[in-house]
């Protein structure tokens, strides 16, 4: 992800005036849902950058990758202001500088569980009790996955943090301190 000076700007800017407007917590719905969509689509960043495509194609295009509804006014002003400035290409960018500046501004963090087999309610239960006390007060984004090639436990990432409490890290570990001996 390009985290570079010009689409912060951009994020910033949009952020602040979404707090003015009491709308920064739909703006980061709809961020978020935009930044699945690039993931799902890695033919939407091409799409934004051909010269070839209208801006007003690719801002209904991105009005539709948010969600966008005819209330959302204000991220219809932003994409007529980054169609001004030919800046629709920074679209990706500028969504991924506002999620992370909201989730810093609200002590959000993305956790992202995965097992090598499903959790019972349980441990899952205990799981997320042990990591609301890890952030001291912030919420969490919880994800879970399963991918069986962990063999067994698990890995949580919290954040740039991780913890790896798999038996393949295990087996890892082991094959690498018998190599180096």
């Amino acid at each position: 992800m390009n985290e570079g000076l010009i689409p912060r700007r951009y994020a910033k800017a949009l952020y602040e005036v979404a707090v003015e407007r009491k709308s920064d917590s739909r703006l980061y719905q709809m961020m978020k849902t935009l930044e699945q969509s690039f993931s799902s689509n890695p033919k939407l960043g091409e799409v934004l950058s051909n010269p070839y495509i209208s801006d007003s194609d690719k801002c209904g295009l991105l009005m539709t990758a948010t969600g966008a509804t005819d209330k959302d006014s204000l991220y219809r002003d932003f994409l007529k202001l980054l169609t001004e400035n030919h800046r629709l290409d920074l679209s990706r960018d500028i969504a991924y500088a506002y999620v992370k500046i909201y989730r810093e501004s609200n002590r959000i963090y993305p956790v992202k569980v995965v097992s090598a087999a499903p959790m019972t309610p349980d441990n899952e239960k205990r799981l997320k009790e042990m990591i609301t006390k890890h952030l001291k007060g912030g919420q969490m984004e919880y994800d879970h996955a399963v991918d069986p090639e962990l063999i067994g436990g698990f890995t949580v990432a919290v954040g740039n943090e991780r913890i790896d409490a798999s038996i393949k890290n295990e087996l890892k570990q082991l094959r690498l301190n018998l190599i180096t001996k």
